[in-house]
């Protein structure tokens, strides 16, 4: 294993001293693992929280900011933060008008997003709203999820809510325009190499050299097959088919295409990809409305992609296009 660590244990507590002294603009609970913007607690503006195992970097801490969350609670790596952690991130970003829990759909994210929500009501009488993602089309459960991961969904849906909130929108408003997202998002992604995580010192999975596994998970879940490798445009018919058929998206319709690098592709090879994925929804009559090319939701290293498409209206592109400021995004500031 070759990583820029000192010691396994401390990979977390360490890159949140980095991502503090790198943007002054953010604040960060060490104690509790928790990424604030500087400026939170909003009076009178929903405050969105989300958070999840690390290793998945800039999700979510890259999105803390102006337009997307008020706060960011990271677990170790590739685990669920405690309860602990969102109830107090729940209590610090409350401005008043409540707070939305942006989940992905993982059984220990959901569980403890769950306890801490209650415990803010019971506690503090702060109104919290949960949305759950579940974007992932490749399997119905994974090792772990009941239903579909939550995936690349997420950065689209952070980004949206987070506009619908900074328009002052009610606590309620910004929920639904949270579930719109998620029920119009799909994703697919695919991996070429496994991920190491540094506390297990080793590939968290074997895939040959010849080989390829569709619809992997960004922990490196089992996805729907293991195929021998295949040239750039045959990967992305396995990845875009499966999507525009699940919604199902049709002819006409507008979207928010997103390309997503898992941690070790570079971004010469996603834009290659783009474009095979741009000619497959052309084909189809799918007009792309706005793109979405990087690494947004990674997996440590791992080699590989993701593709999301997101059906949109016009009131879902205006969200899209609004101001945000964060490490990760940032446009019209």
């Amino acid at each position: 294993m070759k990583k820029l660590i000192n010691q396994p244990a401390d990979v977390v507590s360490e890159a949140l001293l980095g991502i503090e002294a790198a943007h002054p603009e953010l604040r960060v609970d060490h104690p509790n693992k928790v990424i604030y913007r500087a400026d939170a607690p909003v009076s009178g503006k929903v405050a969105l929280i989300s958070g999840g195992g690390s290793g998945h970097e800039p999700l979510h801490g890259g999105f803390v900011g102006p337009g997307m969350l008020d706060a960011a609670c990271a677990g170790e790596m590739f685990t669920s933060p405690v309860p602990e952690q969102m109830l107090t991130a729940t209590k610090a970003v409350d401005g008043g008008a409540g707070v939305l829990h942006i989940v992905k759909n993982y059984t220990g994210d959901v569980m403890n997003f769950e306890m801490a929500a209650e415990l803010a009501a019971a506690e503090t009488g702060v109104q919290v709203t949960s949305v759950v993602v579940d974007d992932d089309v490749a399997v119905q459960d994974s090792l772990y999820t009941a239903g579909r991961r939550g995936v690349g969904g997420t950065v689209l849906l952070e980004k949206i809510a987070g506009a619908a909130a900074d328009q002052g929108r009610s606590l309620t408003e910004v929920a639904d325009v949270a579930k719109t997202v998620n029920a119009q998002s799909r994703s697919m992604g695919m991996a070429l190499t496994s991920c190491t995580v540094p506390a297990a010192g080793q590939p968290t999975f074997e895939i040959g050299d010849g080989e390829m596994e569709i619809g992997v998970g960004i922990h490196g879940e089992p996805g729907r097959k293991r195929v021998p490798l295949a040239p750039a445009k045959e990967v992305a018919e396995m990845l875009v088919e499966p999507i525009l058929t699940d919604l199902p998206f049709s002819s006409g319709d507008g979207v928010i295409a997103f390309v997503n690098g898992m941690g070790g592709t570079p971004l010469i090879e996603l834009y290659l990809m783009y474009n095979e994925v741009a000619r497959i929804l052309d084909r189809h009559g799918v007009r792309i409305a706005r793109s979405l090319v990087g690494p947004y939701i990674t997996s440590l290293e791992m080699a590989g992609c993701s593709v999301t498409l997101m059906k949109v209206t016009d009131d879902l592109l205006e969200l899209w296009d609004a101001p945000v400021n964060t490490p990760a995004l940032r446009w019209g500031v």
